[in-house]
């Protein structure tokens, strides 16, 4: 299975994001890196809303991902609860 990836601006709006990536995706591995956060995933990859509303403290719209979002590697699922990356097998 291949990997899915997502880059990600290292400013204070990331780290709800991030928090709530390694919450409800164990598999995950995190790379903190001086101007990006790198997040990797086996096959993959689920931002829940949900998630991110809670560390965040208010409602989060998915479609916000755009303005940190560097980078990413997968087929993209965005929907009003989640963004996916995933890879089909």
């Amino acid at each position: 299975m291949s990997k899915v990836f997502l880059a990600l601006q290292a400013v204070e709006e990331t780290r709800a994001i991030i928090e709530a990536i390694k919450e409800d995706n164990e598999h995950a591995v995190v790379e903190q890196q001086p101007a990006m956060t790198r997040v990797t995933a086996e096959g993959k990859l689920v931002v829940n809303a949900q998630t991110v509303s809670r560390y965040v403290g208010r409602d989060w719209d998915p479609q916000e991902i755009q303005l940190v979002l560097i980078s990413l590697a997968g087929n993209v699922d965005e929907d009003y609860d989640h963004f996916t990356l995933y890879w089909e097998n």
